[in-house]
């Protein structure tokens, strides 16, 4: 029976993997409905300080299923939304998680795989991974908000190349033009991921959501709007238990200890 989603407890971190090899690891109901239980997990469960998403194979994911996305072409216009929101409501989730969610991209990502992918805090990938928009070769059009996410992160013609011709774009490519965290070598993308969530683990859980909060609310916000909320949560922070742990050890020139 082929395997299709799994999560993994690992040290103080929650990895959830996509399994479904056989088609690169292609999104499934299962998927959707895994991750999104996954990050609702790690948003209630304090033992948990980061998530990492991953698939197994040498992929991360091959985005939609053309076999499933061709019978949804003779589904009603109201059955069509709430499929393509199922895809949504992971990378809503994705930033609604107050931990921080890391993305282990081992091969490439492709479509909605891409997506999920950028959508995250986070992006780990190998050398030489592709990244690739495919979708305009089926006559379709991106989703998973990826077209707004590039457009935040790549010059406008780049993004024209990736989405209307379908032009792969290298992790080195990406990494140069801040897209990615790291660069890493073949098969160390989960291993660094780890490293990375392990380096969380040790930092003041309150503040890193806060600040979680500040970047997904500084996409939209005026700088003004921005500012207030900035001060709010500034102010907050520094009556808070771990402003007061982080003060005592700078200033007695020691490592901070939040947990």
């Amino acid at each position: 029976m082929t395997q299709f989603f799994r999560r993994d407890l690992h040290d103080r971190h929650l990895e959830l993997w996509n399994t479904f090899t056989e088609t690169r690891n292609a999104l499934t109901p299962e998927y959707y409905q895994g991750v999104i239980d996954g990050l609702r997990e790690a948003s209630e469960n304090p033992a948990i300080t980061a998530v990492i998403l991953s698939g197994e194979g040498g992929f991360f994911c091959s985005g939609g299923d053309l076999n499933q996305l061709k019978e949804r072409r003779d589904m009603t216009l109201e059955q069509r939304y709430a499929n393509i929101n199922r895809l949504h409501d992971i990378i809503r989730a994705i930033r609604a998680c107050p931990k921080p969610v890391i993305s282990a991209v081992e091969g490439g990502a492709a479509g909605a795989g891409l997506s999920i992918a950028l959508a995250c805090d986070m992006v780990v990938s190998a050398e030489k991974a592709k990244f690739v928009l495919a979708y305009v070769r089926a006559g379709l059009v991106p989703d998973g908000g990826v077209t707004r996410t590039l457009m935040q992160m790549l010059p406008r013609a780049t993004v024209a190349k990736m989405a209307m011709m379908a032009k792969p774009l290298l992790a080195e490519r990406l990494y140069d033009l801040g897209a990615i965290t790291e660069i890493v070598a073949k098969g160390a993308a989960m291993d660094t991921a780890r490293g990375l969530a392990a380096e969380l683990s040790t930092g003041p859980e309150r503040a890193i959501a806060s600040i979680k909060t500040l970047m997904n609310q500084a996409e939209d916000a005026t700088m003004e709007a921005h500012l207030d909320t900035e001060c709010e949560a500034m102010a907050r922070a520094l009556g808070g238990g771990e402003t007061q742990i982080g003060i005592s050890a700078f200033l007695n020139k020691q490592t901070p200890i939040f947990r």
